[in-house]
């Protein structure tokens, strides 16, 4: 099977799917971590989380990609920060759990301490030690930054989360996001046997949902089906079937005058949050293995949705990941046949996926230029 240059046509109309080893190739997945996922915003906690001073969340950046330990921690002049969990001496976790710190950061392994914002304080039998403490001691700052209240984080980021997120925060700035009640009971996840871009694919689509989402095609207005495209994001938006709950945008949105279902937000390149009446769902997408991801789903509630709407809302969705797990996974098995190279794309329906596809070929070409 050819390995050749990823050639993209920008223009739609005669645009092409990704060609079936780029879901597959040992070479391309390895690069990945570095050029894809390393230097992407991700999603990693609701504010709230650490919402007091002296309060810290440990968190795990990308767990089974990244694995990066860190840590959101509010300091006693009520500033967040976002911190390596990893103590500077030894290399231990400093914190397990979510907690409130009465004091400083204290190493369980031989009682190193930090400030709230990640100074080093003090270290216990290093009074001989030259140059020491030094600027290395303290733990280092990851970059973050924040919508409403939820939390984003990334190692190396290339773009400013401000043009990251800018549409979303423009389009949706209207809503009352910040009053959502994170519902633990319903978060899931789930593992699908197919590349994590493949599942990416899927979401960024609705051609399919007449075909395999019943359910959701009788929600939705499937004719009035939009998608837009951004520099860094897409958006899908879905209009209510007649009588179905709907969000309803104020007069100067471009949504005004819109029974709105659901806007479907895509953010390079995994995050994906869901807006629709009463709640906020997000997504995130981990790549596990070539051919297998964990998708990760939290729930946001107005607190006004009582308990029997959340226990629906919860089966809805099960129901509409169940069938795109199991034709994701058709996908994976289809593409290993080696029968099959590249599809055209629907020029009115599949637009999100040349842009993921664009932001990927971009990502691959690293800081050198190198090509993939």
């Amino acid at each position: 099977m050819s390995r050749g240059p990823i050639r993209i046509d920008p223009d739609i109309r005669a645009a092409t799917t990704l060609p079936a080893w780029v879901y597959s190739d040992p070479a391309l997945f390895a690069l990945q971590q570095e050029r894809v996922f390393a230097p992407s915003w991700q999603f990693v906690a609701d504010a709230d989380r650490a919402r007091v001073p002296g309060q810290v969340h440990p968190f795990t950046l990308l767990e089974g990609m990244l694995d990066e330990p860190l840590l959101l921690a509010r300091d006693r002049d009520d500033c967040l920060h976002c911190l390596s969990n990893v103590c500077t001496h030894r290399g231990t976790l400093l914190c397990e759990g979510d907690a409130i710190v009465t004091a400083q950061l204290r190493c369980r392994y031989h009682g190193r301490r930090f400030h709230l914002d990640g100074r080093f304080h003090s270290m216990p039998e290093f009074e001989q030690a030259a140059g020491f403490p030094s600027p290395a001691d303290d733990l280092p700052r990851v970059p973050f930054g924040t919508w409403e209240k939820f939390v984003f984080a990334s190692l190396a980021p290339a773009v400013p989360l401000g043009d990251w997120i800018g549409a979303m925060r423009e389009r949706c700035g209207w809503l009352p996001v910040a009053r959502a009640v994170f519902d633990p009971s319903r978060s899931r996840d789930y593992l699908v046997r197919a590349n994590w871009a493949l599942y990416v694919d899927n979401y960024l689509e609705g051609f399919h949902i007449p075909y395999v989402h019943a359910g959701l095609a009788q929600a939705i207005d499937y004719g009035s089906y939009s998608t837009e495209r951004f520099a860094w994001s897409s958006l899908q938006l879905a209009v209510a079937a007649e009588g179905g709950d709907a969000l309803e945008p104020p007069a100067g949105s471009p949504d005004a005058g819109l029974r709105v279902a659901a806007w479907y937000w895509w953010l390079f390149p995994n995050t994906m949050l869901n807006v629709l009446p009463g709640r906020l769902q997000t997504n995130r997408v981990t790549a596990l293995a070539i051919d297998r991801c964990r998708v990760d789903f939290d729930y946001f509630y107005a607190p006004q949705v009582a308990p029997e709407a959340r226990v629906e809302d919860q089966r809805f969705s099960d129901e509409v990941q169940v069938e795109d797990i199991a034709i994701c996974e058709a996908v994976q098995r289809g593409l290993a046949s080696g029968s099959y190279v590249a599809g055209r794309l629907n020029p009115t329906q599949e637009a999100g996926l040349l842009r993921f596809h664009e932001l990927l070929r971009l990502a691959y070409r690293g800081p050198r230029g190198t090509t993939a």
